[in-house]
């Protein structure tokens, strides 16, 4: 399993995938969401915890089809579908090694692009907060997505198509958590509600994503 994870590491880091691209993009949405909306603080500081989620969000889906994809077309994933190890052990290690390239490196930089959006002082604690409970979802909705497009060519269109709509209750309930630790609210029900979003997925969605390997390899 170990020697699974660091593989998979080193080819999404090779192929292009790994943290660097990912912050670029997120960078980039940063940077832009002031020439858009304008450079006012109140407006920036008021859409901030939406706008950093969105960023987030959208710099997951960029890697998405890399995380089956390599394995499929040198067939790596028939040999891993007939190892002794369970095909739901493999979509989560993959989940896994898909969060650590992308997902951890958007949480640890957050905080600097939040400064760009002029987030207020007490919401920095909750954005990390909300984007390290939040983002393992979204690495394992994308393989449940990368796992039922695999082997399709140009799947990348349809994948973002597939998982976006399931991305929508995480946003939600992220940026809820960020707006209301920035006011000095309640945050307790939003928390809950995405860590259980998370952690529904991380128990269920493997096997789904399994299951889609199986029929995709037949």
């Amino acid at each position: 399993m170990i020697a699974l994870l660091l593989r998979d590491l080193r080819l999404a880091v090779r192929a292009g995938g790994g943290f660097g691209l990912s912050l670029a993009f997120f960078l980039i949405v940063t940077v832009l969401v002031p020439f858009g909306v304008g450079p006012e603080g109140g407006t920036l500081a008021r859409i901030a915890p939406g706008i950093l989620w969105v960023g987030a969000l959208l710099a997951c889906l960029l890697s998405l089809d890399r995380i089956f994809a390599l394995d499929f077309e040198d067939g790596s994933l028939d040999l891993l579908a007939t190892a002794p190890i369970p095909m739901e052990a493999v979509v989560s290690i993959k989940a896994f090694a898909h969060w650590l390239t992308t997902g951890l490196p958007l949480v640890l930089a957050a905080p600097v692009f939040g400064v760009l959006l002029n987030l207020p002082g007490p919401a920095y604690p909750w954005l990390v907060l909300s984007l390290a409970i939040g983002t393992p979802a979204l690495s394992v909705l994308g393989a449940f997505g990368a796992a039922l497009t695999v082997g399709l060519k140009r799947g990348g269109l349809l994948l973002s198509l597939l998982v976006l709509p399931l991305y929508v209750p995480t946003l939600l309930f992220g940026a809820e958590l960020i707006k209301r630790g920035a006011e000095g609210g309640a945050t307790a029900v939003p928390m809950l509600f995405l860590a259980g979003i998370t952690a529904a997925c991380i128990a269920l969605v493997p096997f789904a994503s399994a299951a889609a390997i199986r029929v995709n390899l037949r």
